[in-house]
């Protein structure tokens, strides 16, 4: 199907080009989302009625766009998510998730604009792109961890899934053993000799 743009869409083409696309991808996204109209006589006329309208309308939405994009680029937000020991969280992270993260942090952004192109599945540090306008794209950091203090090592560059040194393990041990209040072994011995 032959349509004209009525935006900028990705890998696609600019606002006025006209493009061929397959018929569902007309029909089921550009049509109903209106970024598109169909290649006809009456709406290439209609287009060019409405380009200058339609350009400074678009400018005008960039300039929001790249205001917000100046103080959204780079914010880190926090996830708390339910994970195994060896980080798997228990289901996965969704561009909802990261939309309701980014309104408590202060920023209205919508889920499409959220990309995530692979699951995230495990805790940690991920870089996200925030599409605010065809135009206009910032990264912003999501922090998926399993408590407050977990969020603030992981933002400071530590890995929390590491293996326990010996020193720690070994201090676990000791304190599983030597229970508070317990006597040690030998002197409950001792104490039942002079008995």
């Amino acid at each position: 199907m032959q349509v004209i743009l009525l935006e900028r869409v990705e890998k696609l083409g600019q606002m006025g080009d006209e493009v061929r696309v397959k018929d569902g991808f007309a029909r089921n996204f550009l049509l109903p989302k209106k970024k598109a109209l169909r290649a006809t006589k009456a709406n290439r006329d209609f287009f060019q009625t409405q380009k200058t309208q339609l350009e400074a309308n678009n400018l005008k939405l960039k300039g929001e766009a790249e205001k917000i994009g100046k103080k959204l680029d780079g914010q880190k937000f926090v996830l708390l998510r339910q994970a195994g020991d060896r980080g798997q969280l228990y289901g996965s992270v969704s561009p909802r998730d990261v939309a309701d993260a980014m309104e408590k942090g202060g920023f209205k952004v919508d889920r499409h604009q959220v990309s995530i192109s692979v699951a995230i599945k495990s805790i940690g540090l991920f870089t996200l792109p925030v599409v605010l306008h065809p135009e206009v794209k910032v990264n912003i950091v999501v922090n998926i961890a399993r408590s407050e203090d977990e969020a603030e090592r992981q933002a400071r560059g530590e890995d929390v899934l590491a293996e326990k040194t010996d020193a720690e393990v070994a201090k676990v041990a000791a304190e599983d053993l030597f229970e508070e209040g317990a006597a040690p072994a030998e002197t409950a011995e001792e104490g039942s000799k002079e008995a």
